[in-house]
Order: structure tokens, then sequence, then C-alpha cells
């Protein structure tokens, strides 16, 4: 295992290959060293920032010369503590973000290649400019970088159009454990020569090797996007308009959010300026974009009417321009914060068939009242991909930091409990963020021995000294 401590020899070498601005002193490096939830504080020996692929490749193998660790750094937005190291071991952290240069752009492949270090927003912005987008769309779009997005895979909002990182990306540069680099990119839609070792790497979370690089897939910009929030009385209710939109529409239904009463009540009381869009109480709803050619959005307002008349949406509010678009969307964006800010426990990343969707939900309220009736949940979500978030709250009055003191065990009862409910309904106990180090134990359980078996057999053929971000993936 990886645990030599970076010397003086080793630091001269790192600053032959990267330059003095290529690293820095991890007691001036803060920032790298923080979770996104607050749970954890990360250590390191060494900060180091390539600018160049073979910059990359030379700090790795230099690491797998000298049995240094090293821990993959994007926009430190990963939600399983993938990118940071806790434990104490004997790293150095390798950060992309100098690395963020857009490569090329073509509008006859409809592809992009970027650098990993690039700024989701910013690969979305330069698609824009060539009348082209990009599918991939998450809260954190402002500081997630692509690296970061494919080593872990990640989902959000629009999974049902367009999929998930993976299967917007045709290619990856990847630098592997003895510093050679694996040139994957390219415009090609059909390569059957082989294993495909891009499907290998992404969301393989640094594990096997470093992504530098990404040719990612582009699409055509909508003519014409439909926004509605809708109001249903149950979450099966929700699927019934999904199913409905979708055989209407087909692929036009972009993304279809599900909240909760709770959930709407923690925006507004949070965000009051963002204001409850309905006048009546409701119990859940739906935030639906569709989007494709001119006169989807009549087509849209053609399944709600039909939807009113069987009583399976019982309201609705259409967009009726950008600016009330954003609004109704950061009542579900915001959802990370308000969440936060209310002082969540405990919350989950879980995945289930889209058919187990209402009977998960239901499943895993009355398994969090068994553990305490008090407790409050807001479950929301991509319910047109299955993936649920779960976040459970003290009850109301009781401070996290009291409620946590009195109830020491409670973050890890809820834990399995969402596992195991989880499990029951055929879901997977990782939906977009990953195993990380905070899944391990969870993975150990709950995965498929034989996956895992073959997954310990990759990993020791392809980083047979473990220094390819040692901890994250695997238990001990």
């Amino acid at each position: 295992m990886a645990d030599a401590l970076p010397d003086t020899p080793f630091l001269e070498r790192i600053n032959s290959i990267v330059g003095s601005a290529g690293w820095i002193d991890p007691t001036r490096a803060d920032g790298y060293f923080v979770d996104a939830r607050n749970r954890f504080r990360g250590d390191a020996q060494l900060v180091v920032r390539p600018s160049s692929t073979n910059q990359v490749s030379q700090v790795v193998a230099l690491c797998n010369q000298c049995g240094v660790g090293l821990v993959p750094y994007g926009g430190g937005t990963g939600g399983s503590a993938g990118h940071i190291d806790f434990e104490q071991r004997k790293i150095i952290v390798l950060s992309l973000e100098r690395m963020n240069a857009i490569r090329s752009v073509s509008q006859d492949n409809d592809t992009i290649d970027v650098e990993a270090g690039c700024v989701l927003v910013n690969v979305k912005e330069a698609a824009r400019q060539h009348n082209r987008c990009f599918g991939l769309s998450l809260a954190s779009e402002g500081s997630c970088t692509i690296g970061g997005n494919l080593s872990s895979n990640a989902g959000g909002v629009q999974v049902l159009r367009y999929g998930n990182a993976r299967d917007m990306c045709l290619g990856v540069e990847v630098v592997l454990p003895d510093g050679a680099i694996l040139k994957n990119t390219g415009a090609l839609r059909k390569d059957n020569t082989g294993y495909d070792l891009r499907h290998l790497m992404i969301g393989s979370e640094g594990t096997l090797g470093i992504i530098t690089a990404a040719t990612l897939k582009l699409f055509p910009v909508p003519k014409e996007i439909a926004t509605v929030m809708c109001a249903f009385p149950s979450p099966g209710a929700a699927l019934a308009l999904l199913g409905d939109l979708r055989n209407e529409v087909g692929e036009a239904v972009t993304a279809f959010e599900l909240m909760s009463r709770f959930g709407m009540d923690l925006a507004t009381r949070h965000f009051p300026e963002l204001g409850d869009p309905f006048e009546q109480s409701h119990s859940w709803f739906g935030l639906v974009d569709v989007e494709g050619h001119i006169g989807i959005g009549a087509q849209l307002e053609g399944v709600l009417e039909r939807m009113f008349s069987s009583g399976i949406v019982t309201d609705a509010v259409l967009a009726q321009s950008g600016k009330q678009r954003q609004s109704l969307w950061n009542l579900r964006e915001l959802a990370y914060e308000y969440n936060r800010q209310e002082g969540v426990i405990f919350s989950s990343d879980t995945s289930v068939p889209i058919a187990e969707v209402e009977n998960f939900i239901a499943a895993v309220e009355c398994a969090l009242a068994g553990i305490n009736p008090l407790l409050r949940v807001n479950c929301y979500g991509h319910v047109g991909d299955g993936n649920i978030h779960v976040n459970v709250f003290p009850p109301e009055g009781v401070a996290r930091s009291r409620f946590l003191l009195v109830n020491p065990t409670i973050q890890n009862e809820l834990d399995i409990a969402i596992n195991e409910t989880t499990a029951s309904c055929g879901g997977s106990i990782s939906a977009e963020h990953g195993i990380g180090r905070v899944k391990r134990d969870a993975l150990l359980k709950f995965g498929d021995p034989v996956k895992q078996a073959t997954m310990r057999a990759i990993k020791a053929a392809i980083d047979p000294n473990n220094i390819m971000n040692p901890g994250a993936v695997f238990a001990n």
C-alpha cells in the first residue's frame, strides 16, 4: 500500500516537474481538504497542480516509483468524500484545476474536446457559442469539473433525456498508475476493437487512473423549452404523468423532478423570495421540462388537460418567461442549501426501479418513523430515473447539534434503515454520488460480491501498488 512520506528529494523532483506554481504546501491549501457537507476534514502531504497531461504523467510515474498515493481533485463538490482523504494516509492531492482548456469544438461531429479541469458551466457555454448544448445539468455546475463528473459518473436533472455523464462521453484521455497515457479521445461513434476502457475509467472515482481530458457529445439547441410545475395527490400520480408525457412527446421529456410538501415548505421558509407558486396546499409536486421543436409546449398542455380531467394532476403552473422558469427551478435546485440550513442530519443517494418509487418512499418513511416518529423526512429527486434523495431532520424545534449529541448512533441507524429499504425495493445505495470513502462499508454489505471481487481483481491488475486514490471505493 502507498504509505511513503514525501521527503525532500521527492519534493525537489515534484518541483522540477511542475515548477514552483505547480504545488502548494498543505498549510496554505485549506480549501482542498474541506468536505462539501462539513462531515470530514481531509489532509495530505502536498497539493500538486500540474498544467499538462505530460506533467500529470511524470508526477504519477514518480509517485508509483516512490510508493506515494494520489487523491485526484476536481471541483471539490463530491458527495461521498472520494476527493478527500481523512484517514491520515501519506498521500498527495493531485488537482487538475490548471488543466481547464477547451481544446476544440466540432459542429460537424457534434463534439467538444476539453481538459479535465474545465468547470461544467464553461463547457456548456462553449457549446452554446457554437449553437450546441451539452446535456449534463447539475446544481453545482458553477464549480464542479468534467474530470470529477466523469470519475463519479455524475447524473443530475437531465438524465432522463441525455443519460449520465458516461452516456455523454465518446472518449477519455487517462494517465495510468505507471505514468502511461491512454489516449482514447476522438469523435468516433463506433469503435468495436475490444474492451471499452473509456467506460472502465468513467465511474472508477480515480482508483484506476487520472482522467486528464475527454471528448464529449453535443446536441442541437432545442427550438422551444416548456416548463411546468404540477401538483399531485401522490408520487404514483407523478409517475402516471411521466408515462403519459413520454407516450405523447417521447424523448422531449428532459427533466422530471419530484418534490414533497415538506420540501416546498423548506424552500419557501429559507428562501421566501421564491414563494409557493400555488394558492392551495398540495401534497406532492413535479417540476417538468420538455424541449424540442416549436409547438412542444402546446403538446405538454394537451397532456396536462387530460391529466386534470382524470384527477392525476390537481394544479399546474406553466412558466410564462425565462425568469419564471428559473424561479420554479430554484425551488428544486436550492434543495441542498435549504436542507443544510434546516439542519439535515442524514441524506441518501438512492436509486430504485421507476415503478418502485412510490413504494420506496412509503417504505422508507415508515422505516424512519420506526426509529423516531418525530423525525422529519424530505424525499425528492429525479423521479424519471428512479433517483430519490432521502433527507432526514431532527424533530421540529430541536437543534441539529443537540439532537446528535443526545442520539450519537442515530446517523448509523438511519443509514442502515434506508439501505435496507433500498435493497428490498431492488435498488442501489448510490445512484449518482459514487462510493468514495463514505459508502465503502455499505457497498461491502449491499453490493454484489461477485462484482466486488471482479472490481478488486481489476484494481490489483492495473494499480498493484495502490497509489490511485487509496482508501476510496474499497473497504480494507
